[in-house]
């Protein structure tokens, strides 16, 4: 397992991030999750990714208990604020200093850890002056709660305002959590530039496209049995935007590209992400041990430019670019 800076900081994370969005706490049982940990630490991930919000907190306690017994300082460990939590009261969402001082504290204990490495705004929150959110999240740092701070799905413009604010207040923001693959790249033509101006690395997420770059979905064909297609409450709905005959024709065109370098597809699937120098990690999750082991594999992988552009030729007109998407990502009215 490789690992990179994030940001311009001193902060190494692995490569591949475990992250469990849609599985602890929900898709699959705590066992199973407890395995795939496991699978993680067992590849060589060092870096863990979680949000309070989902599964309403229970994901976070299941990672929690499953990285006990671990070297806390051999772990680099994520989660996020912004989303509502609890039952969903009229402060238990957004980025007030109320809700981010209050969920931190939750997050740590059930993370049962005195700190974590990043402590990322999960959306951007219209509603609440950005001074107080970036002074919430300084204050988090100088009491040893946090050491770095992030944000995800953030515009360029969010990045570099936020990026200021806590340089005048003395903590470093250093990483975006957007979405990424060889599908989905909006961040490439505003975001990009400006983290890289800044010194901000991106911690992507669904660099698989919830799986649709894995090729077991074929054009024509029913979905898979037990797949994440299937289950409603496993990602089915994030997933059917990828399930059109032209996009799972052009991904099994990329099969021969696979064959050629040795790979799974989805090993292709993290690799290409992790071909971006402003990429810090690329997030992966799994409801089974042995995906957490093949997409770990995918390390130090280096795709040669020529077979880049081949790729780039047959994904084609399929790939989402529009930059304005990142705006869409945050709410314009609260959820709660």
């Amino acid at each position: 397992m490789k690992h990179r800076f994030l940001g311009r900081s001193g902060l190494k994370i692995s490569e591949v991030c475990y992250g469990n969005w849609l599985t602890h706490g929900s898709q699959v049982e705590n066992d199973t999750a407890t395995a795939c940990v496991k699978a993680a630490l067992d590849a060589g991930i060092t870096s863990f990714d979680t949000a309070d919000v989902y599964a309403n907190t229970m994901a976070e306690t299941v990672l929690g208990e499953a990285l006990k017994g671990q070297r806390r300082e051999s772990l680099e460990i994520f989660t996020k604020v912004f989303g509502p939590t609890g039952p969903k009261g009229p402060n238990d969402a957004g980025l007030s200093r109320k809700h981010i001082m209050e969920s931190i504290n939750g997050s740590l204990k059930r993370l049962h850890t005195d700190y974590v490495d990043l402590y990322q705004a999960h959306r951007y929150d219209h509603f609440t002056p950005l001074e107080e959110t970036m002074q919430a999240f300084a204050d988090c740092v100088r009491q040893g709660k946090v050491l770095y701070i992030g944000v995800s799905e953030w515009t360029a413009d969010q990045i570099r305002a936020g990026h200021e604010l806590a340089k005048d207040l003395g903590v470093q923001l250093i990483s975006n959590q957007p979405e990424y693959s060889m599908l989905f790249r909006v961040i490439e033509e505003e975001v990009v530039p400006a983290s890289k101006e800044l010194g901000v690395s991106q911690v992507v997420w669904s660099p698989i496209a919830q799986g649709a770059l894995t090729g077991k979905y074929l054009p024509g064909q029913p979905l898979p049995e037990g797949s994440r297609a299937t289950d409603e409450k496993g990602g089915a709905g994030a997933i059917k935007r990828w399930l059109t005959d032209d996009v799972l024709t052009r991904v099994q065109n990329l099969k021969p590209i696979a064959d050629e370098l040795g790979l799974s597809m989805a090993q292709l699937a993290v690799a290409w992400v992790l071909q971006n120098d402003n990429i810090g990690c690329a997030i992966v999750g799994a409801s089974r041990p042995e995906q957490v082991a093949d997409n770990a594999a995918a390390s130090g992988v280096e795709i040669p430019e020529e077979l880049m552009a081949r790729i780039d030729g047959v994904v084609g007109d399929v790939v989402e670019r529009d930059a304005s998407i990142t705006a869409t990502r945050s709410p314009s009215q609260r959820e709660t």
